[in-house]
Parts: C-alpha cells; sequence; structure tokens
C-alpha cells in the first residue's frame, strides 16, 4: 500500500506518516517498505485515476510503498486513534492464532 492511502487508513496526514517512519527507520527494513522509482510511479498513475491527482503530495519524492509487514509496524509507531486500535486488533489475532494453534494441534506440528 502506498503511504497517503494508509494515512488515510490511520487517519494520520501522510507527511505525519512519513515523519513517524523517518523517526523509527530501524523498525523499517527494505523489506517492510520501500520509495518507488520515478517510472514505477508514472505508470501507477497513468493506471490509477485517483493516484493521479495527489495535489497535497509532495511532488520532489515519490511515495513510499509498504508490504504487509510495514503496514503493521506502522500501526505500532503511529499516535492516532485509529492506528492504536489496528494494533491491538493485529496483537489479538496473533493471540487468536496462537490458541487456535494449541487446541488443534495438527495446525502446531505443521
Amino acid at each position: 500500500m502506498l503511504d497517503f492511502d494508509l494515512a488515510v487508513l490511520y487517519e494520520v496526514e501522510t507527511k505525519v506518516l512519513n515523519q513517524s517512519v523517518k523517526r523509527n527507520k530501524d523498525r523499517f527494513p527494505e523489506r517492510f517498505m520501500f520509495r518507488l522509482k520515478e517510472t514505477e510511479w508514472d505508470v501507477m498513475r497513468s493506471q490509477i485515476v485517483t493516484a493521479s491527482n495527489q495535489s497535497k503530495r509532495n511532488l520532489e519524492a515519490t511515495p513510499f510503498a509498504f508490504t504487509e509487514h510495514g503496514v503493521t509496524m506502522l500501526a505500532g509507531v503511529l499516535r492516532s486513534k485509529k492506528a492504536i486500535k489496528m494494533n491491538i486488533a493485529i496483537v489479538e489475532a496473533f493471540i487468536d492464532l496462537k490458541e487456535i494453534a494449541f487446541t488443534y494441534k495438527e495446525f502446531a506440528e505443521i
């Protein structure tokens, strides 16, 4: 997912999201997020109408793209109420998965 889409999801400004990432660089290795290359961003903008109208974006830089791991990590570093709720939901999902694994031994053996 792109930084500006995640900003909407987590109810923060894109600038705030990117500042949080910069302040927590060690939490975002390249397999969690990366900056799109200019050519990649141009192709995306030409194919996705909503991506072409980014009037509030810093036009000097391409957006960051986040993997599912980066999206999860963002929930832990952002301070919006929505991000906190998402972080709690993620932790609870892992707890539920662990309980399922203990309940069904065949899952634990895989």
